[in-house]
């Protein structure tokens, strides 16, 4: 049996750094990716045998945990009777009508994409057909997918690569997207004030995530709605990572709904899909009949509502109920503690940032509230955070501009192996180089 050592050699010759997405190369952290075998439950192994708690969750949508019994019985239904069939099927109906259901009111369709940045670059051509405006505004630090739209002071993946925009990005494209900073509504208000009658809507993570976890400012979200439509533009609020995760209707759930506020689209992904390529784009009739092939605003996908992905999406949205959510809830605290415990007793400054079942630990002693505060962490440390957390047998991202994820698989047992991860961690942190 190859090392993850011998695959990633190999890997190297044939695919761009070796992966298929840029993170995953350790390029922030150093060292050689391992590779996966396969996973079961909170558990990932590596191909050299090594086993881990898994606090990353495929980056999210393995909420339940991996391979659980009901969705690996779905999916294998579903591929039973063809991987792909290019045509409606009922599989795909009943997803969509799961998510408008959990979704109490906020939507009313949703089209299905296979990737966020799909569901994202729809949500945007929608708005600009909608109110034929060009100008699409944004967060710095928020990442909203690659399209070129939004490869404008991105976060996640391209700041831990150190590149705050992308080559092949045509100027005319990126001159039609304005970043601001995250949180400065003085600043939304003054954009628009100047320019607001050319915006066609403001998109927003429904809880950042893609530089770390970020608290929003009380109202800001509702805010920006209010902004937005007195100028005639919309309001995008990007849950591909958040939605179904922070709470049965997800980050909407912990705010909008409670305060009786709807953005006008909202995205989807990560656990729509249980793990499977899939997202969506969900609003309004109004809105959304705007698509084709009812309205003149053109989108397709010839694997939009795969059936094996959307019974997976289905069978996972299925596992969590109330209890479920409880349970995820007070997992994540019970490791949040456990990761701030071990970095104050190594003495290591650090800040946790939490929303709900979602958190991020940036080892900085500035208070993190956007972009530019969550990058004076000190990666360095950082690095050897990582590789001491993993060498333990606790699986978390490789970088510090990541959320951590639990599932509702972790017990008592994987706290215990975390605990212990997290002080080695939290011990090399602290070392000097």
């Amino acid at each position: 049996m190859s090392s993850s050592e011998e695959l990633f050699a190999r890997a190297q010759q044939v695919m761009p750094g070796g992966v298929s997405s840029p993170v995953r190369a350790y390029r922030r952290v150093g060292g050689t990716p391992r590779f996966v075998r396969e996973a079961h439950g909170s558990h990932v192994t590596d191909v050299d045998g090594r086993q881990y708690v898994d606090l990353v969750c495929s980056w999210g949508p393995m909420i339940a945990g991996h391979a659980h019994p009901a969705v690996v019985e779905a999916v294998q239904r579903a591929v039973a009777g063809s991987t792909s069939f290019g045509a409606p099927c009922e599989i795909e109906l009943q997803l969509a009508e799961a998510v408008v259901a959990r979704m109490a009111g906020a939507i009313d369709k949703v089209r299905f994409t296979c990737s966020g940045t799909e569901a994202v670059m729809t949500a945007a051509r929608l708005a600009r057909g909608a109110t034929g405006r060009p100008l699409i505004v944004k967060f710095i630090g928020c990442y909203h997918g690659h399209a070129d739209s939004f490869l404008v002071s991105a976060g996640s993946g391209v700041a831990s690569l150190g590149l705050p925009d992308s080559p092949g990005v045509p100027r005319e494209i990126a001159s039609d997207t304005i970043a601001l900073p995250y949180g400065r509504l003085d600043l939304v208000e003054e954009l628009f004030a100047a320019r607001g009658e050319q915006v066609a809507a403001i998109v927003t993570e429904g809880t950042p995530a893609n530089m770390g976890v970020i608290v929003a400012p009380e109202g800001f979200n509702r805010r920006l709605g209010e902004i937005a439509h007195t100028h005639g533009a919309l309001l995008i609020q990007d849950e591909v990572l958040t939605g179904f995760r922070l709470s049965r209707t997800g980050a909407w759930g912990l705010t909008g709904q409670r305060e009786g506020w709807v953005p006008d689209l909202f995205t989807f992904g990560k656990v729509i899909g249980g793990g499977m390529p899939l997202a969506a784009v969900g609003g309004k009739t109004d809105l959304m009949d705007q698509l084709a092939p009812v309205g003149p605003v053109y989108q397709a996908g010839t694997l939009s509502g795969n059936p094996a992905a959307c019974a997976a999406g289905l069978a996972t949205l299925g596992l969590m109920d109330d209890q479920a959510y409880n349970k995820l809830d007070a997992t994540a605290d019970k490791v949040a503690a456990i990761v701030h415990s071990a970095l104050d007793a190594a003495g290591v400054a650090h800040q946790l940032n939490k929303v709900s079942n979602l958190f991020s630990v940036f080892l900085t002693d500035q208070p993190v509230v956007d972009f530019a505060s969550a990058s004076t962490q000190d990666h360095e440390a950082f690095a050897r955070f990582f590789h001491a957390a993993l060498d333990a047998g606790a699986w978390i991202a490789p970088s510090g501009f990541e959320a951590w994820f639990c599932s509702t698989a972790i017990d008592d047992d994987d706290l215990q192996t975390i605990e212990t991860a997290m002080t080695e961690a939290a011990q090399a942190a602290a070392r000097a180089q």
